[in-house]
């Protein structure tokens, strides 16, 4: 088999996890993305030119979603970071997780992601979600949603955010949107700060297609998945749509209701 690792390149004792990995791996191919064979020492892959049969992610949730961005193979991830929200394994059951993905012992667990076109050309696809906001402090920006065709609301707002269910439990919880359950293919799009008494979040269903003009030629920001920034200057087109690739996690125990109240609360 072909094994891809992709870790935030900070985490304590990074080389010692990855000799764990490398260890239980045994005779497998081992690949790893640029950042973490750098400290290393290893010879590179980037994560977008990995033929991996999956990837083993060592990190957070920023982790796990830079990886999805660049890659459709199914995903192994490893907490070494805050909340991982997302991950499935923690440090100490590393070898006992990866003995059973090889044996075949798990679940996927697929979630859908965005696909984004702005002015008709195509970015990273999104698993949580995609944010516009101002580019300035305490300047609201004026913001035009529209789906299927139809004018769904226009309002001034520090910002806006279009979410897939997996990234309802994200910024756009604490934006104040709705938890959507993963097995709900959805969209919600969440005004950030609204200027208006009305501005409330909205479920969409997720053949729709949501399309954002900027009612002003102001700059603003779109931020995908919280990695990626892409400066605008609001005279674009952005559209939205479910992608036609989706998140595959690998899973034992797949209970997204316990993992909610676990990690949440």
């Amino acid at each position: 088999m072909r094994i891809g690792i992709s870790a935030k390149p900070d985490v304590d004792g990074l080389d010692k996890l990855a000799g764990r990995i490398e260890a239980v791996l045994g005779g497998h191919e081992v690949m790893y993305d640029t950042d973490p064979a750098k400290v290393l020492g290893k010879e590179p892959t980037p994560i977008d030119q990995m033929d991996a049969d999956f990837i083993i992610t060592i990190g957070g949730d920023g982790t796990i979603l830079r990886a999805f961005q660049r890659s459709n193979s199914k995903l192994l991830g490893i907490n070494a970071g805050v909340m991982g929200f997302l991950t499935e394994v923690q440090v100490d059951d590393i070898e006992t997780a990866i003995e059973k993905v090889l044996k075949g012992d798990y679940k996927l667990d697929e979630r859908i992601k965005l696909k984004i076109l702005k002015d008709g050309e195509r970015v990273s696809d999104c698993l949580n979600e995609v944010v516009f906001h101002t580019a300035h402090v305490a300047k609201m920006r004026h913001f035009k949603i529209t789906i299927d065709g139809s004018l769904a609301d226009d309002f001034r707002a520090d910002g806006v955010m279009i979410a897939t269910p997996t990234g309802s439990t994200s910024y756009a919880m604490s934006a104040g949107g709705p938890i959507i359950d993963p097995r709900v293919e959805a969209m919600v799009m969440v005004p950030i700060a609204p200027f208006k008494l009305s501005g409330r979040p909205l479920v969409i269903p997720a053949k729709s297609c949501i399309e954002m003009e900027f009612a002003e030629s102001k700059e603003c920001h779109m931020v995908l998945d919280g990695q990626e920034i892409i400066s605008l200057s609001g005279r674009e087109k952005v559209e939205m749509t479910i992608s036609e690739n989706k998140a595959s996690f690998i899973r034992f125990q797949e209970d997204f209701y316990a993992r909610f109240i676990e990690k949440l609360g």
